[in-house]
């Protein structure tokens, strides 16, 4: 435990609440969380289920309705061959790969994490006993497929994939996919695809990593409902994969969380009903998206380019002539706009993490406030 590193961004939060506590007015562009009310429909769904008194303990590996309907979702808009028997439903989906990482790794052996990536990563094969083969992205964030492929030894066990990407918003091309799809299938190692933005899609095409040739029988997809559907509270997330892993990920379900919340679980079975709203708010996370671009280009001091998904900016800082730490302390300090520094994605210090899960009025104003720390300092 004392190798574990505290999560950066929970860490900024801290820092946060602190000033907000004093009665300072943050402008929060560092939490990855869509700021969207949860859809009527499934909130009622929840409600309905307390009315009704399903309250209480479900098997251990989620109500058969919705490990049915996840793995439909998953054969019509995925192209995997799942079946009940396949999926899995967690508290959350950082749980279904916390489980992922502890049921597959064993002492001393390698998991690869093309960077930048989610911090968790790390930290989960860390409580696992692994080690952790950084593959820093090429330009653009492109991952490096050469680089990737000689990193597999005797020793690899898993590769960890998040596209579309937090932080940078990149999304894997079919070509990517295809590339990384053979490396696993030629070494035999097993890919967790961790594809919780998928849904968080303005340019390009997404595909899911299972479908591919050949790696049928070592993918673990990952997935849930707090992005899509704006239900980051609710604690919500499933796994889908081969029957003896997925068997493996429950038993450390049962001696933990036990189960998902009951009345969680209806909620969203609910969820994934075609009435429930999806596509408004992409095409809001697309507006802020653009707007956001526009403004920092516009500073001078920072290079960006639209992601293609997420609701992340992953900026070139350089211009700056300081790390991306000093610089998010300037700006939450003096701005009162936090952000994210990249390092905790990976080592990125010329780089920092903004995320626009925040209202338009509310970037507008992010947006004069950093521009007024840039030229306070001559960093503009």
């Amino acid at each position: 435990m004392l190798n574990l590193k505290e999560s950066g961004t929970l860490k900024i939060l801290d820092k946060v609440k602190s000033l907000q506590s004093k009665g300072i007015d943050v402008i929060q562009l560092d939490v990855g969380e869509p700021d969207f009310d949860t859809p009527r429909n499934i909130v009622e769904a929840a409600h309905r289920a307390m009315l009704e008194g399903f309250t209480h303990y479900t098997p251990s590996a989620g109500i058969p309705e919705l490990r049915d309907a996840v793995a439909e979702k998953l054969r019509s808009e995925n192209g995997l061959d799942v079946r009940r028997e396949n999926v899995l439903i967690t508290p959350g989906s950082k749980q279904a790969l916390f489980y992922a990482v502890m049921a597959l790794v064993e002492e001393g052996e390698e998991v690869i994490v093309p960077t930048p990536a989610w911090p968790s990563y790390v930290e989960m094969v860390t409580v696992a006993g692994g080690t952790v083969r950084e593959i820093p992205a090429k330009d653009g964030f492109s991952p490096d497929i050469e680089g990737i492929k000689s990193a597999v030894n005797e020793r690899t066990k898993l590769m960890i994939l998040n596209s579309p990407n937090n932080p940078t918003g990149y999304v894997y091309t079919k070509e990517e996919l295809g590339a990384l799809a053979e490396i696993a299938s030629d070494s035999r190692i097993y890919v967790l695809s961790d594809e919780i933005y998928e849904k968080m899609l303005y340019e390009g095409e997404f595909r899911s990593f299972g479908s591919f040739p050949g790696v049928d029988d070592l993918v673990i997809t990952v997935n849930g409902f707090s992005k899509t559907y704006a239900m980051t509270g609710w604690r919500i997330g499933y796994a889908a994969g081969p029957r003896d892993v997925i068997a493996a990920m429950n038993k450390l379900q049962q001696h933990s969380a036990s189960c998902p919340a009951s009345f969680v679980q209806k909620a969203a079975l609910a969820a994934l009903s075609p009435e429930t709203p999806v596509r408004p708010m992409i095409e809001e996370f697309r507006r802020r998206r653009d707007f956001l671009c526009s403004e920092l280009n516009r500073m001078g001091a920072f290079k960006v380019l639209p992601p293609k998904g997420a609701f992340y900016l992953f900026p070139d800082i350089s211009g700056t002539g300081i790390e991306s730490v000093e610089l998010c302390n300037l700006l939450l300090e003096e701005g009162h706009v936090s952000t994210t520094p990249g390092e905790a994605f990976g080592g990125f210090s010329g780089h920092i993490r903004l995320s626009y899960a925040n209202s338009m009025e509310r970037l507008r104003a992010a947006a004069d406030r950093i521009r007024g720390v840039l030229e306070k300092h001559g960093l503009a």
